[in-house]
């Protein structure tokens, strides 16, 4: 419990460092960093101190949907690093899972309701397969999960745009937009947030949040998983299935990037969508989860801040500031993330400091019998 917290009061500080150095850069640049407070202020409910505008509750919609993927790829990648393994393949993932969900949105005509739920299902499936495929390398031949995720990466976006491209009414670019009963589309959420594009695709990642945590702190799986990323041998000496555990490792982190691509395919867009590059949605969960710490609570809070600062970016342009600076931000929260061990030393010499000023001066008493 008191390394989550320290984890968690370092993340905080070095969020709080990355936009100091956002505002100080500002400054420097000759800018007004209100400017950049008003965009963050805006981006999230809209309101706009600049210019007085009111709340509009579309921006808080955009930046929910924005913050979606990047929580569920935040998971993936936490939940293989709480077992030991680095997930560098969750983009890869994500784009399988996406072409899985359109694949049987447009081939495979179902009810509604039951349609939504079988096509993000077979997203998640399809990326808990493509994360079957390090697992199962790293535990029979000590292949390093690294290696084989990045090139899983291309493998991946390169046959998504095979089967895309495949499905009857394709173009060189995009499928045909889904039927309205595999749509994750909401009127209700659409209305509620001023006819936003947030969408049911919400309660998927609210069952992700609270999926990850349960099995990573409460069930005797999730400890035999992160007993085996501690100590393999150790785990293999007390009778756990280690192999059997690496692969389920990178299955569920496979599946939670699978789902957040299903989300995007068929909540955000509607369509299947042939990609020529990475969107960067499973580089950013690397980011949000080493931010949060690895923890369900703080991967949202850190999936939803770099939400924000993605979604900020145009705003951040249109009030004259560049919109690198949301860039320049993100990436100030990810390298003090990584300098976590200067910054325990520094925390360490703080409390030393305090705790060496509250102790009382003691009197020693001289020769005489006096006081010195």
């Amino acid at each position: 419990m008191t390394q989550n917290k320290d984890a968690l009061k370092i993340s905080l500080i070095a969020i709080l460092c990355g936009i100091l150095l956002g505002v100080v850069i500002l400054v420097l640049s000759g800018e007004n960093p209100i400017a950049l407070f008003s965009t963050l202020l805006k981006g999230i409910i809209g309101i706009d101190m600049m210019s007085g505008s009111g709340l509009n509750l579309r921006y808080f919609g955009e930046f929910l949907l924005t913050s979606m993927p990047i929580i569920l790829t935040g998971l993936s990648v936490g939940f293989a690093y709480r077992t030991g393994l680095f997930n560098i393949g969750a983009e890869g993932q994500l784009m399988v899972g996406a072409m899985a969900s359109i694949f049987v949105a447009i081939m495979v005509p179902l009810p509604p309701i039951i349609h939504a739920i079988v096509c993000v299902a077979v997203g998640a499936l399809a990326g808990a397969l493509w994360g079957f495929v390090p697992g199962l390398l790293k535990s029979r031949f000590n292949v390093h999960e690294v290696v084989i995720c990045i090139m899983m990466n291309y493998i991946g976006m390169y046959f998504s745009n095979w089967v895309l491209r495949g499905l009857p009414g394709s173009t060189d670019s995009k499928t045909v937009i889904i039927d309205s009963s595999a749509s994750l589309n909401s009127e209700l959420l659409s209305s509620l947030t001023n006819h936003s594009r947030l969408n049911w695709g919400i309660l998927f990642v609210i069952l992700a949040v609270f999926a990850y945590w349960f099995i990573i702190e409460k069930t005797s799986f999730g400890y035999s998983l992160r007993a085996t990323g501690f100590n393999k041998d150790g785990a293999q000496y007390a009778g756990m299935k280690v192999n059997r555990n690496i692969v389920s490792s990178m299955m569920i982190a496979g599946a939670l990037s699978g789902l957040a691509g299903a989300i995007v395919a068929l909540g955000t867009f509607n369509m299947g969508r042939v990609l020529t590059a990475f969107e960067n949605y499973g580089f950013d969960g690397i980011a949000v989860a080493l931010t949060g710490a690895c923890n369900a609570i703080g991967i949202v809070l850190a999936g939803l801040l770099f939400g924000l600062l993605k979604v900020i970016q145009p705003l951040l342009q249109a009030s004259g500031v560049p919109k690198e600076i949301g860039e320049i931000i993100s990436s100030s929260i990810v390298l003090f993330v990584a300098m976590q061990y200067g910054i325990r030393v520094i925390m360490g010499w703080m409390a030393k400091r305090r705790l060496e000023k509250k102790q009382p001066v003691t009197v020693e008493p001289n020769q005489s019998g006096g006081e010195s």
